[in-house]
């Protein structure tokens, strides 16, 4: 970390210039640990908004997250920003209670006493409630399979499927990997995933043995999906958050600005835009989404822009409905979809999930409620790609009345959204790792040359804020010691 109380750092930081290209949290982040030590920071964005996958909009006068709706508690790093940018007062926990699973034919609740998916106790009624018998008495026959075969499946999907059967795969792993990660669980990796379930299915001699050992050190009576927070009024409030704090230290911020080229200029970097001159600084950050990170970054880096990006689209459909049924929350704080059964992934009753929304909602009607409507995998492009709003929300609103188990009419809907993003390949994907390692080991090869980012953190603020600072720190070490900043 730089000292504040040397002089000559300081005078380093003042006559040094750092561009961020991308303005979503990965650009804000970096952006405010280079521009609080001094450094002067001007900041492109393309679009006409900040924030990247974390966007809010006015549905029927409600204000809605349409993207990132919450953080993953793990690590800090996502809390600490928050209580240093003075939010700590807004941070609220979601409604307790479990997901259900739709599709099995019928719903039922996610199983307690997981991981991923898989059980510890394929006995237990809730489980036996979402498999079957024939799915239980498969599952038991992990218990009695030999030892020799455990501890060296990379694929999640291929490990359950052999070790306790297509039951649990598709009714439970399935679901909550396509809902978490939205891909399919023979692509994920097992030690990212899960670090540590390798060995210690090794260690007990079964699937179910492993998953009790690594539930042993956390909270067994967490929900799944319990370890989050968000924002009251919105998860936006962070973006606004950080870009007040920008202001305040004197970042320059310009939107609706798209960098088109990254070369070097003499000892400095050179910044190509459209329509405008170009920009010259002695540091450049790369915090786009992986294909436009490929395309700025392969004139200096040549191997970067020969790899492919690989980014899933998504599509979120917001709807709001006056609808008595749904008071009760029929289905808890929300819905995962059995692969194949539906069109949609996922659905958020995100007014039983968020008092804050609950009572925005209720204020303005008594039965009034949000449902937020997922589509799109990893490898399947989204059932509504090619609709209209129109079309997509009329889309939606059978898939909600399908996986909330209640009759939903045309006439409930008040008002729809549709937001459209591409997500990067989550961080447990096969090959992932070896990726982004090539793609680190090409940039610190280069002074002055940063990226950060989702497409290499993982999705996900509670890797992509952690990630963005070690990148920050790393390129103003480089800056203010004139060090090899390859470490």
């Amino acid at each position: 970390m730089t000292d504040p109380a040397d002089p000559d750092l300081l005078d380093r930081a003042h006559h040094a210039h750092v561009i961020v290209i991308g303005g979503g949290a990965a650009g804000l982040v970096a952006a405010l640990q280079c521009a609080k030590v001094g450094i002067a920071v001007t900041l492109l964005e393309a679009g006409d908004r900040l924030g990247g996958a974390i966007r809010s909009a006015d549905v029927a006068g409600l204000t809605v997250d349409v993207g990132a709706e919450s953080y993953a508690t793990r690590g800090g790093h996502v809390r600490a920003l928050i209580d240093e940018l003075g939010l700590a007062d807004a941070v609220v926990r979601p409604a307790g209670g479990r997901p259900w699973v739709h599709g099995l034919p019928g719903a039922a609740p996610l199983p307690v006493g997981g991981l991923l998916g898989i059980p510890e106790n394929p006995w237990d009624p809730d489980v036996r409630r979402v498999i079957g018998w024939s799915g239980v008495w498969r599952a038991y026959l992990d218990r009695v399979r030999p030892p020799m075969t455990i501890g060296h499946e990379r694929s999640l999907g291929a490990l359950v499927r052999s070790r306790m059967g297509e039951k649990v795969l598709e009714r439970l792993v399935a679901p909550v990997v396509g809902g978490v990660y939205s891909a399919r669980p023979d692509d994920i990796d097992v030690e990212v995933a899960a670090p540590g379930l390798s060995a210690a299915l090794t260690r007990t001699g079964s699937l179910a043995g492993a998953v009790a050992t690594l539930r042993s050190q956390r909270d067994p009576a967490a929900a799944p999906g319990s370890a989050v927070e968000g924002l009251a009024g919105g998860m936006s409030r962070l973006v606004d958050a950080l870009a007040e704090r920008l202001a305040e230290l004197g970042v320059e911020v310009r939107t609706d600005v798209r960098a088109t080229v990254v070369a070097t200029a003499g000892a400095r970097w050179r910044v190509e835009v459209a329509d405008a001159d170009p920009l010259d600084a002695d540091a450049v950050i790369v915090a786009t989404d992986e294909s436009t990170a490929r395309d700025l970054l392969g004139g200096a880096l040549p191997a970067l822009a020969a790899e492919q990006a690989v980014q899933p689209h998504v599509d979120v459909v917001t709807l709001v409905l006056d609808a008595p049924a749904l008071d009760a929350a029929p289905r808890g704080t929300g819905v995962l979809a059995v692969p194949g059964r539906t069109v949609a992934k996922a659905l958020t009753h995100a007014t039983a999930k968020w008092a804050w929304l609950g009572e925005a909602a209720r204020a303005q009607a008594t039965h009034r409620h949000v449902v937020r409507v997922s589509f799109g995998t990893q490898d399947e492009a989204p059932a509504t790609a090619t609709l209209d709003e129109a079309d997509a929300a009329a889309l939606a609103l059978g898939e909600a009345s399908a996986l909330l188990g209640v009759p939903l009419e045309p006439g409930q809907l008040v008002a729809a959204h549709i937001e459209r993003y591409a997500q990067s390949q989550p961080a447990s994907v096969i090959g992932h790792a070896d990726r982004v390692s090539r793609a680190r080991l090409a940039l610190r090869r280069v002074r002055g040359l940063g990226a950060t980012g989702a497409w290499l953190s993982g999705t996900g603020l509670a890797q992509v804020v952690p990630d963005a600072i070690d990148e920050a720190e790393r390129v103003r070490r480089g800056l203010l010691w004139a060090e090899d900043a390859t470490a």
